[in-house]
């Protein structure tokens, strides 16, 4: 079997790595091919175009920016794919933009699986992801196969679709609670006060404050989540919310303060980032 993997950035890249570490062939390509030719020496093969990575290869896997990204680098790769080859699509494209891809997939007469993952750089590397698969019933084994050795669990939601609709829910909540938890940051800073001591080991105490709350402390932020990932997700979560009615307002000032992150230059750092729009908004 070989893989094809399009998009080789930070999750991509580890994706990668743990299917070679797995034994798997994978063909990967990346829009900017200095991003994927390290992933020569785990014994990738990087290839020169989408079109030449997906030839021959079943499944093809996407782990790409947003939806746009996903179904360009696809029309592209189109005239190397073959009928019926798998096609797991782990980037977090929104409800609509899956839905979107699903329409791309049988026009090019795929097996769509719509697939985002849970987690970041560290669990991306250490095989931990948590997947959100939602396809066809027939594929769910194949799949649950194909993604043992890069995630801890897979939870199968049903239809295409489902999957990213959950990953929405999910990252509603940690592109606010960051953005909430940079608020509380920022305040304590000016009062000269430490906040992590405060919480930790009680019951207001979060892991995920743990290990954004130090790269505030520091106006440090080594990317695992980027903050124009996080814009992007609350872009999306927005427009999921307010096309069932759900009120907006909480993840409408979050975006807000991610994307004065962005405009500050911050979009390829950490979400923690987010600090900088809080501790000295204009």
């Amino acid at each position: 079997m070989t893989l094809a993997v399009l998009g080789t950035g930070i999750m991509g890249a580890a994706i990668v790595r743990n299917w070679r570490k797995a034994g798997h062939e994978v063909r990967v390509w990346n829009r900017t091919r200095a991003h994927a030719e390290p992933l020569a020496a785990d014994g990738a093969v990087v290839a020169d175009s989408a079109a030449e990575a997906v030839t021959g290869a079943d499944p093809v896997v996407t782990m790409l920016f947003d939806a746009g990204a996903v179904a360009d680098v696809m029309r592209a790769a189109a005239p190397g794919l073959a009928p019926g080859t798998l096609w797991l699509q782990l980037s977090t494209v929104g409800a609509d933009g899956a839905d979107e891809l699903a329409g791309l997939a049988s026009e090019l007469g795929l097996l769509y699986v719509d697939a985002p993952v849970l987690g970041t750089r560290g669990p991306a590397e250490q095989g931990q992801l948590h997947v959100l698969a939602s396809g066809p019933a027939e594929v769910r084994g194949r799949v649950e196969e194909l993604a043992a050795p890069i995630a801890a669990k897979v939870s199968w939601l049903g239809a295409a679709g489902q999957g990213s609709r959950t990953k929405l829910v999910v990252n509603s909540w940690v592109v606010t609670a960051t953005a909430a938890y940079a608020q509380s940051a920022a305040l304590a800073d000016a009062l000269g006060v430490d906040l992590l001591p405060l919480i930790a080991g009680g019951a207001l105490d979060w892991p995920y404050a743990q290990v954004k709350g130090p790269m505030m402390q520091r106006r440090d932020y080594p990317v695992a989540f980027p903050a124009e990932g996080a814009a992007k997700d609350a872009r999306l979560v927005s427009e999921l919310a307010a096309s069932l009615g759900v009120d907006t307002s909480i993840v409408d000032a979050a975006r807000g303060r991610y994307d004065e992150a962005l405009a500050r230059g911050l979009g390829e750092r950490d979400l923690a980032a987010v600090y900088e729009a809080v501790r000295r908004p204009k």
